[in-house]
C-alpha cells in the first residue's frame, strides 16, 4: 500500500474502487490498462479492509470496556 493510499479515507477508497470495477465491467479497455486497473482495484480494496479493520478492533474494545465496567459494577442491577 503506498503512502497516497494510506492517506485516503474510507468513503474516498470505496468510491473510487466502485468506479475501478465498473470500467472493468464496461470492457472495451486494453488487456495492459485493464491490468493496471485490476491492480489498483486491489490496492483499493486493501485501503477499504485496513479501515474495516480498524473499525471493528475500536468496537470490539469498547464492548469490551462496555462489558467489563458493566462486570465491575454487578452488571448495572440492583441487588
Amino acid at each position: 500500500m503506498s503512502e497516497t493510499d494510506t492517506a485516503l479515507g474510507y468513503e474516498q477508497a470505496r468510491d473510487e474502487l466502485v468506479e475501478v470495477v465498473r470500467r472493468l465491467e464496461a470492457g472495451g479497455t486494453s488487456l495492459e490498462e485493464s491490468l493496471a486497473l485490476w491492480e489498483r482495484g486491489e490496492e483499493l480494496a486493501t485501503v477499504c479492509r485496513h479501515w474495516l479493520e480498524g473499525a471493528r478492533a475500536r468496537l470490539d474494545s469498547a464492548l469490551a470496556a462496555r462489558e467489563a465496567a458493566e462486570v465491575g459494577d454487578g452488571g448495572g442491577r440492583e441487588e
